[in-house]
Parts: structure tokens; sequence; C-alpha cells
């Protein structure tokens, strides 16, 4: 049987959230800031790592955990106008051996038409020297349904 590469990048998992637009999110033309954007992103990758498990700093000894970020990327590309929902999608682009790159798309929520998209990338750190560190394998199995 053939199967095409589009179809399986079809098939690719993601984390989903549905997050609330509001009168204090929105600027003088009321349109969606654009700092607003990362900030709907900083919470489905949130929602993502307390579905993994993390639910805050908790004194474990989950190096893990430690991540900072090292890129934020957005493309704006239609406003959303006014209060209401959001749908949010993250996927996994690529785990590295330190770093880990999350693709992010803004839409709709009863169609995949985009007002953003982005990315962002963050890097595993010993929590003491804050020099990059490998993820580990316990982590890379948490991650594997969605890479």
């Amino acid at each position: 049987m053939l199967v095409c590469k589009h179809a399986l990048a079809v098939q690719m998992r993601f984390h989903e959230s549905i997050l609330g637009v509001y009168f204090d999110d929105l600027d003088m033309f009321g349109i969606l800031h654009n700092a607003r954007y990362l900030l709907f992103m900083e919470r489905c990758i949130g929602e993502f790592w307390k579905k993994l498990g993390w639910g805050g700093f908790d004194g474990r000894e989950d190096h893990d955990q430690f991540h900072l970020v090292k890129l934020n990327h957005l493309e704006y590309l239609e406003p959303f106008v006014g209060i209401g929902d959001l749908r949010v999608r993250m996927r996994i682009e690529r785990l590295g051996r330190t770093s880990l790159t999350f693709a992010v798309q803004m839409m709709q929520l009863d169609s995949d038409e985009s007002y953003a998209t982005g990315k962002r990338v963050v890097v595993c750190i010993d929590p003491e020297t804050r020099r990059p560190v490998p993820w580990s394998d316990s982590f890379r199995e948490k991650l594997a349904p969605y890479t």
C-alpha cells in the first residue's frame, strides 16, 4: 500500500487549548493585542506541561522541568477581532539533545484558518549552573506520542 508523505504529516499528534479572549486582551481597535498571542502560546504550552504531570516546581528532582526559552517567533496572519474563544494548537516540531521546538497555531474554533502561527524553542538547563543539559530518557518517553 502506498502512503503519501502528506497523509503521514496529517497524523501528527498535537495538544490543543481553547482560551478565552476578554476585553482587556484587546487593543484600542478592538483587536487582540499582539503581545497577548505570546501569553496564549504560554498558556497552551503550560497546559501541555500539566498534562505531562508538571503542575509546578514542587522540589522534585526532575531536571527536565528546568528549561529556558531561547526563542519565541510569531507571524500574525489575520486579526482576531472582539472577545470570544481562541483555539491554540501546539505540536512538537523537533526534540533535540538539549532543545525542544514547539510549533504553535492560533485558530478559529470552527476551522483551521490561522490568526497567527509561531514557534517556541526551549533549552533544558542544569538549575545550578544554568548551562544546557540533555533531556532525560524518561522525558523523551513522555513526549514520544507527540513526536
